[in-house]
């Protein structure tokens, strides 16, 4: 079987551009949430993001691309973009239909989408930007990519709100065991407009107050913007272009969804670790630490412990969310969740989970809090949950071949 291996990271989160900032941010507890600045939330009931605030979009992006695209989809050009150069690939100079790109997007070009549509409504068609045909679209950053790139080989783009982004890195170690050398993957989301922040409202889950997953004082979730994009290369196709570094291995991937509300069937979270873990040929014992999808939402919170437990034993897996430093980035999450793994197995250190400060007597999961834990890490699960029933489980491996 062939071995998909991590080679390059390209990371754009709330608090921090880039890996090594965004690495020290996150063990630091440095937060990258605070109240909307982008326009008046005072009638919305509740105001708080994770916003990336230091991101050049003219700087980042290739001018021609300015007028065409969504705040997202910048965002994922200069995460891929950044990948790409951190694992040392100059596409030029390999097979056009041997590369890939597989991403995630759950909101598509909200943004874009929100000023054209005040245009058609107030000015009428023909002031309507001839982009929006595309820059809304699910799939426009796997074009965008494949274009800037000249990656014509196999992709795709998937849509499965917070597990998205999961799903499209196992669906890059699928495209890479059926013989593509290189597949960039992740994803990213942005809905921060007026229209973006409605629309998140509605799901009602957002927190006024803010994101403390797990916690006895849990009130709903923090939305944030970003996300990660990874470079999935056959180990051996890595190999015969010279690659200097290998972050680690996709060792275990495995998707499940949950019964229809009102069944008595179970949740399907549980069953996706199960699966995951059988898929990289590991037993409960082999996790070093789980990171968590951490709803923030009390009943949801609650499943997740429970699962949790299920597999590992009560409290007896580190377990952790450094995304309540982010908020939750939808699509872009799992990718965050996953990079950030891959980097506590190089470091040997697992973050905190910031902001959490009473677990309920019930929840009998071994949460790491407070401040860094150091140790070998050499498995690392990462979950997500998307709403209406979508669960994704990925396993890291370090690579010691």
């Amino acid at each position: 079987m062939t071995t998909a291996v991590v080679t390059g990271l390209g990371l754009v989160a709330p608090n921090g551009l880039g890996i090594e900032e965004f690495w020290k941010s996150t063990l630091d507890g440095r937060s990258g949430i605070s109240k909307i600045t982008r326009f008046d939330t005072s009638e919305y009931g509740a105001g708080l993001a994770g916003q990336i605030t230091d991101f050049d979009a003219a700087w980042q992006t290739p001018a021609r691309l300015l007028p065409q695209t969504d705040i997202s989809t910048r965002f994922a050009l200069a995460a891929a973009e950044w990948a790409l150069c951190d694992a040392a690939v100059d596409p030029s100079t390999l097979v056009d239909y041997d590369m890939g790109v597989v991403t995630a997007n759950a909101f598509g070009g909200f943004e874009f989408t929100h000023k054209e549509l005040s245009k058609l409504w107030s000015k009428g068609g023909q002031h309507v930007s001839v982009y929006e045909s595309f820059a809304w679209f699910y799939a426009v950053n796997t074009g965008q990519i494949s274009i800037r790139h000249g990656m014509r080989g196999p992709s795709k783009a998937l849509v499965a709100e917070q597990a998205g982004g999961l799903d499209a890195i196992g669906h890059a170690r699928r495209t890479v065991r059926e013989g593509t050398g290189l597949v960039v993957t992740g994803g990213v989301d942005s809905a921060l407009d007026p229209w973006g922040w409605a629309s998140q409202l509605s799901g009602g889950r957002v927190s006024p107050v803010g994101y403390h997953p797990f916690d006895v004082d849990a009130s709903g979730y923090v939305p944030g913007e970003g996300g990660a994009f990874l470079v999935v290369e056959d180990i051996d196709a890595a190999r015969r272009r010279g690659v200097g570094r290998i972050y680690g291995e996709i060792a275990g991937y495995a998707t499940t969804f949950d019964p229809a509300p009102g069944s008595p069937r179970p949740p399907g979270l549980r069953r996706a670790v199960e699966l995951a873990l059988a898929d990289a040929g590991l037993a409960p014992g082999d996790v070093d630490v789980v990171f968590a999808d951490a709803a923030g939402v009390p009943e949801l919170d609650r499943q997740e412990a429970e699962a949790i437990a299920a597999v590992f034993g009560p409290s007896s897996v580190p377990v952790t969310a450094p995304k309540t430093l982010t908020g939750r980035l939808y699509s872009g999450g799992g990718p965050l969740d996953v990079a950030a793994a891959l980097l506590s197995v190089r470091d040997g250190v697992i973050p905190a989970t910031a902001g959490v400060r009473d677990l309920p007597a019930d929840h009998l999961i071994d949460l790491v809090r407070d401040e860094p834990r150091y140790r070998t890490v050499s498995n690392a699960l990462v979950l997500a949950r998307g709403k209406w029933g979508f669960n994704a489980a990925i396993v890291v491996r370090a690579f010691n071949g």
